[in-house]
């Protein structure tokens, strides 16, 4: 199902709301637009399996074009706004895109790369004018709303966020299925186990540049809910939409969780979250302590959920479970779980090696990267995939992830996984955030540093550092504690909460 499906039942209901109550769209509004976009860059000479790109702040434009793309079978590329003009450039011209839309919040992007990026022949501004865009409100208007006579779905193709180099694009297979038919395997599972429908009323508090906030909103479009959009994420703001708008469903990251969990009580309590049923959160580890408390808060509707952009398998836990496996990401809902050695050999239950996920067919490429797509499959199986974690399964077939491979640290012949140290600092009271990373060593290898983010107020030193130390030297074995700790303004993270040590590690390497 998608948009049509509901703007023929109820054209009038919101599809999309924006928290700020700039915009709110309704299906026959959202039918309407998404008709008129797929016509003009089927005009303007776009076909099944090409790319537009949208590169914009959160707006109700994100859902024109990602419905756009799936009725018309093309692939969707939204661009993280924040980073450099020289990374845009890069994904535009290797995503191949023939057609661009930008918001006129970010014209000086828009502009720096538009001389690097000649195979974009169509260029399109919302919001006002951008200098060689044409208005995009207008070239809508004068566009046919008449459906496209091949509406075989689309798909997005989105970057990686970049956590330890170049970003990389996931691209899925296009599905032969039209646009009107059920059959989407994300939607058949995601659906039915939040039991989003027609009265789902969605909050996303996330940037929809990236993979989870972008297709969670086409779930729910799809089963005909509707989908209230923050500008950005503010933590006073999150919660007082769960009261405004009603929401039954919100998806979160732990970044997300921790900072509502530090506000002072006079903006933290006294909500009303009464209709909120479902609160989902993935994308990043969550630590042990920050999730019962956000349970003890909330109750147990916490859903959480492990998998990648590249859909390659996913697990899934709620509450209880959570509270009976403190730490799991759950069991194998879609795909087969392997936990397995760097040479490929399976392991016991309880030992720790690289997670894949075995399903009958890989349902991704890294576009442009082979080699990228070769290094992710098993190697002696290459239906079984991984995108790098490590963790290890126990005795009743639930996973604890421990970290990404590429963050591991190896000092002295011993693996040490910076997760769990950071997981430990996250809710310390002075840490506001916590990066840990391996340093070069001329004895060990590496080292063990902690980069801290101190809480507002909080005095850095080495008082700070040491009591930091002694904290951790009480909860984990001696030889996983940082021998040093470095304090910072802030630490590179996504949107998404994501730590991209590459960019922090490159600084002392």
């Amino acid at each position: 199902m998608y948009p049509g499906t509901w703007a023929a039942k109820s054209p009038q209901q919101p599809a999309v709301i924006m928290a700020d109550g700039s915009e709110t769209l309704t299906y026959a509004q959202l039918e309407d637009r998404s008709a008129r976009l797929a016509r003009l860059l089927y005009d303007r000479g776009l076909r099944r399996g090409d790319n537009v790109a949208l590169l914009s702040e959160n707006s109700a434009r994100y859902y024109d074009v990602y419905w756009a793309a799936l009725r018309s079978g093309l692939y969707l590329t939204a661009v993280n706004h924040h980073l450099q003009q020289a990374e845009i450039g890069y994904i535009l011209n290797d995503c191949g895109a023939k057609a661009l839309i930008v918001s006129a919040g970010q014209a000086g992007q828009a502009l720096a790369v538009a001389g690097e990026t000649p195979g974009i022949a169509s260029r399109f501004a919302f919001g006002g004018e951008v200098a060689g865009h044409e208005d995009y409100e207008a070239a809508l208007a004068a566009s046919s709303p008449e459906p496209l006579a091949d509406t075989r779905v689309g798909a997005d193709m989105l970057y990686s966020s970049g956590t330890t180099g170049l970003p990389k694009a996931i691209k899925l297979p296009l599905q032969e299925r039209r646009v009107d038919e059920p059959g989407d395997p994300l939607t058949s599972v995601f659906g039915p186990l939040y039991g989003f429908d027609r009265d789902t009323i969605y909050l996303t508090p996330a940037p929809l540049y990236h993979a989870a906030p972008l297709r969670f909103g086409g779930f729910v479009h799809a089963l005909g809910g509707t989908v209230v959009v923050l500008p950005s994420f503010d933590p006073v703001a999150a919660l007082r939409a769960i009261g405004k708008f009603r929401i039954t469903h919100s998806q979160w990251v732990p970044t997300m969780f921790i900072r509502m969990l530090k506000l002072p009580d006079r903006d933290r309590l006294g909500h009303d979250l009464s209709s909120h049923r479902v609160a989902i959160h993935a994308a990043a580890p969550c630590p042990v302590d920050v999730k019962r408390a956000m349970i003890d808060w909330w109750g147990p509707i916490l859903q959480e959920y492990y998998a990648a952009t590249e859909g390659n398998g996913a697990t899934f836990i709620d509450s209880g479970q959570w509270l009976n496996k403190p730490g799991s990401v759950g069991r194998a809902g879609l795909g087969t779980l392997h936990i397995c050695r760097e040479d490929g050999r399976e392991v016991a239950a309880g030992e720790i090696g690289l997670v894949y996920f075995e399903r009958e067919k890989v349902p991704f490429t890294y576009h442009n990267d082979p080699d990228k797509t070769r290094e992710s499959q098993h190697p002696d199986h290459p239906n079984w995939t991984t995108t790098g974690d490590i963790g290890y399964l126990d005795e009743d077939g639930y996973l604890f992830l421990t970290d990404r491979r590429a963050f591991t640290i190896i000092s002295g012949g011993v693996n040490i996984y910076p997760q769990e140290i950071e997981n430990v600092l996250a809710l310390h009271p002075k840490v506001l955030d916590i990066a840990v990373i391996g340093v070069p060593d001329p004895e060990m290898g590496e080292s063990v540093k902690a980069v801290v983010q101190a809480a507002p107020g909080v005095a850095t030193g080495p008082e700070t550092a040491d009591e930091l130390l002694g904290f951790l030297r009480d909860r984990i074995a001696h030889y996983k504690v940082p021998r040093t700790v470095d304090f910072v303004t802030a630490l590179p993270r996504t949107a998404t909460g994501k730590l991209q040590k590459g960019k922090l590690r490159a600084k002392y390497t």
